[in-house]
């Protein structure tokens, strides 16, 4: 696709920092549009867990010219571990490595979130305007605009505004009828946090199983930190309400959850207090059944989280920028098409990495007693033995994203129009 002086420069306004609000600037500033990107943080919001790429999502990145980058930036794991109360593995599943199949528990591409998003702001920076420390309150819309009221008090006029402000977005409340329910529950709530790395932790991760439906996960990233992740299983109000507590009471609930767990607990529940950051949430996933109204649109997490169980979760918002700027720069001039373009394109990829989560599979990897542990722990050390987690990897046919196949690029990616800079549209 080449950009030419008849092809309409739109404003657009993307709501959200992150992995595919910069993605997607990427591909709209090479189609000839002025991108600004207001995150409601006071900087670029560099952190956050381990995550990975699979399927679609690396070939996304690798369309990008940004998979040197990615490799240069992974994380070392090898592989997942399910250990005892004495830190002895009974079981441990490998990476596939071989660039052919399916990706294991751990994928060949695992990163940290900052990581990645220090990459693609580093692609994007010079051609985008970031403006941090300011949200989009609210907004008001008709055929020919989108006026957008930040936190600040100021406004700007933009000709599409798009909502990638993740699982809790303003923008899709905004869209979506009073009281709808976007979530897709499995009652499973989730924490994690960095504490100091110790000499015992390897480039395997552990994964260690408690009765009561809980399970504790540690994996290191460099040489001085590890993640801890406490995870559950509970529908309770309580623990739905904990999320939006303040840090402090957060912390204190997940200590008293798992405080007689064993293992680790003591090491990582004192960790908590010194942590550069705590990140305590539901597992849920985002289902509508639209992404657009008029000339606003949800992208990303905030338009069809998938959850961290189905593995697709970054790369399917790099899936669904890609798709959306392709839409929009193929029809600059008649955005009710290309948004219902990106609708269609998108849905049945979206459909099936939201299939991948099984409640009753996630369940039977959570055990309520001792004794489901253990036979557990013994069906998959068989299974390991016989090679047989390696073997159904190498031998798919497919990843978690199915056969669906990635349109045609958004843009050349070594075009970067002199009207993509930054100036017009701007928030004032």
């Amino acid at each position: 696709m080449k950009t030419s002086s008849r092809t309409r420069s739109l404003r657009v306004l993307v709501a959200g920092g992150g992995v595919a609000g910069q993605a997607l600037a990427f591909w709209l500033v090479r189609g000839g549009h002025r991108v600004t990107v207001v995150e409601r943080f006071p900087a670029l919001r560099a952190t956050g867990a381990q995550v990975d790429l699979r399927g679609q999502g690396i070939e996304a990145v690798e369309r990008m010219g940004l998979l040197d980058a990615v490799r240069g930036r992974l994380v070392d794991e090898a592989g997942v571990a399910f250990v005892d109360g004495r830190g002895k593995a009974r079981a441990t599943i490998m990476a596939n490595t071989s660039g052919q199949g399916r990706q294991t528990l751990t994928s060949e591409y695992e990163i940290m979130r900052g990581d990645l998003v220090r990459i693609l702001n580093d692609a994007t920076k010079d051609d985008t305007e970031y403006v941090y420390g300011k949200s989009v309150d609210g907004f008001e819309q008709d055929a020919n605009r989108v006026v957008a009221h930040f936190s600040d008090g100021s406004s700007g006029e933009f000709d599409l505004l798009v909502g990638a402000d993740g699982q809790g977005s303003r923008i899709r409340r905004a869209i979506l009828p009073e009281g709808f329910d976007p979530y897709w529950r499995v009652g499973i709530h989730m924490a994690y946090w960095f504490v100091p790395r110790i000499a015992s932790d390897s480039n395997i991760r552990d994964t260690y199983m408690v009765p009561g439906g809980r399970q504790i996960m540690r994996r290191s990233h460099n040489p001085t930190e590890t993640q801890a992740y406490f995870v559950m299983r509970e529908e309770s109000e309580e623990a739905s309400a904990i999320h939006r507590a303040p840090v402090e009471r957060q912390q204190e609930f997940w200590a008293g959850r798992f405080r007689d767990a064993g293992w680790q607990t003591e090491r990582f529940i004192e960790g908590m207090r010194t942590s550069p950051f705590f990140y305590s949430q539901e597992v849920v996933q985002v289902r509508t059944g639209t992404w657009s109204r008029g000339r606003v649109v949800l992208a990303g997490d905030a338009a069809h989280c998938a959850s961290p169980y189905s593995g697709m979760g970054i790369s399917g918002g790099l899936v669904g920028a890609h798709v959306l700027a392709g839409e929009i720069n193929r029809h600059p001039d008649d955005l009710p098409t290309a948004l219902a373009n990106y609708d269609s394109v998108l849905r049945p990829f979206v459909n099936e990495i939201q299939a991948e989560v099984n409640p009753r599979l996630l369940r039977l990897g959570m055990p309520m007693t001792r004794r489901a542990i253990e036979a557990f722990q013994a069906t998959t050390a068989l299974a390991c033995f016989l090679h047989i987690p390696d073997l159904a990897a190498r031998l798919s046919k497919e990843d978690r994203g199915g056969n669906w196949q990635l349109p045609d690029d958004p843009a050349p990616i070594s075009t970067v129009p002199e009207a993509a800079g930054a100036g017009t549209g701007r928030p004032s």
